[in-house]
């Protein structure tokens, strides 16, 4: 058994070989390393810019409201599945604010409470709304950003937000 540790969440797998992908952000493989050469982005030098902590706190609410919403439609599910499913898009948007408190140097705000339909339907194509904007803003954000380590954080995220979708369209 090894360790390995994500460069995106910098959080540690133990396992006999790296995952397909982040079990606590949801990067996919090429951001995950064996322990000893891993260096996650929020640990790596560098003063980030006035826009980039824009951008970064612009992304911590969208994370937090996220992660509320989720909370709330798992709280309405219809099954088992999407009840669990829901509450794994909770914690992986949670992990998503966790990662810009640290590149920040900011304690975790306080839990959000958001709302949701009552129907599946409803919450599925909310979903891909909010997983839509959210794809696209951080696509942008990468775009924009000159520091690398917010760079990689935001392709990242862009990627695993448009992965998100694709998970939901396969509800709808």
């Amino acid at each position: 058994m090894k360790t390995y540790i994500c460069e995106i969440c910098g959080d540690a797998y133990l396992g006999t070989e790296a995952p397909s992908k982040c079990p606590f952000c949801g990067a996919d493989r090429s951001y995950i390393k064996s322990g000893g050469e891993a260096s996650p982005a929020f640990r790596r030098e560098g003063d980030i810019s006035e826009e980039s902590k824009k951008n970064l706190l612009e992304t911590l609410d969208l994370e937090m409201k996220a992660n509320a919403i989720y909370l709330c439609m798992a709280g309405k599910a219809d099954s088992y599945e999407l009840e669990k499913m829901y509450k794994r898009l909770a914690k992986v948007e949670l992990e998503h604010a966790t990662i810009v408190t640290k590149f920040l140097g900011l304690q975790m705000p306080s839990g959000l409470t958001e709302q949701c339909s009552d129907e599946d339907i409803e919450n599925f194509k909310r979903t891909v709304e909010l997983e839509e904007y959210a794809s696209g803003l951080y696509t942008k954000f990468a775009k924009e950003v000159g520091e690398q380590k917010i760079k990689i954080f935001f392709a990242a995220l862009a990627k695993v937000e448009a992965e998100h979708i694709e998970l939901i369209k396969n509800y709808l």
